[in-house]
């Protein structure tokens, strides 16, 4: 609702959604939760790692570096994060 806010009504986003504008202010002024936090620390160490690899390291190779640095995710956790460098190719 918020990227689209200056070409639409936000009462009318609102309706169309089937949410309340009073709950969109809400859901504004929460903090992160934990594991939103988590992932953004992650993804900082993960495009480190790719940076100083000079963008040679792929998804497996990051993965075994975050291991090495004694990082706890999983691999499919790590490849699912937003804004991630490194995306495994299917």
């Amino acid at each position: 609702m918020k990227a689209h806010s200056k070409e639409f009504d936000l009462e009318k986003m609102a309706q169309v959604l089937g949410v309340c504008r009073s709950g969109y202010y809400e859901f504004l002024k929460r903090l992160p939760s934990q594991r939103a936090m988590e992932n953004e620390e992650l993804l900082k160490k993960l495009k480190k790692i790719h940076k100083e690899s000079r963008e040679t390291y792929g998804s497996p190779r990051i993965y075994q570096e975050l291991k090495k640095q004694g990082e706890k995710c999983s691999r499919i956790r790590k490849e699912r994060l937003p804004h991630n460098p490194v995306k495994k190719q299917k």
